[in-house]
C-alpha cells in the first residue's frame, strides 16, 4: 500500500533546505569574520543566495515504483 506523499518526502526535505538558504548570515557571523571595526552587510558573507519570488527551484518528485507492472 502505497501513499502519494511517499514519493515526494525528498522533494519537501529540498524545500526545506532551500528555504533556509534565503536568510543571510547572522550579525555575530560579521563580527567574527571580518572584525568589530569592519561594516559589511551580512549578504556578503553568504554563499547561496536564493529569492523565493525571484528564482524558482526546479525539484523534480523521487521516481516511485510502478505497482501495476507487479
Amino acid at each position: 500500500m502505497s501513499n502519494k506523499n511517499d514519493s515526494s518526502n525528498g522533494k519537501k526535505a529540498k524545500l526545506m533546505k532551500a528555504g533556509r538558504q534565503t536568510k543571510w548570515a547572522p550579525v555575530w557571523v560579521v563580527l567574527k569574520t571580518s572584525g568589530v571595526g569592519k561594516r559589511i552587510h551580512p549578504s556578503a558573507i553568504t554563499r547561496k543566495r536564493r529569492s523565493w519570488r525571484r528564482t524558482k527551484l526546479h525539484i523534480k518528485p523521487r521516481k516511485s515504483r510502478k505497482w501495476h507492472l507487479g
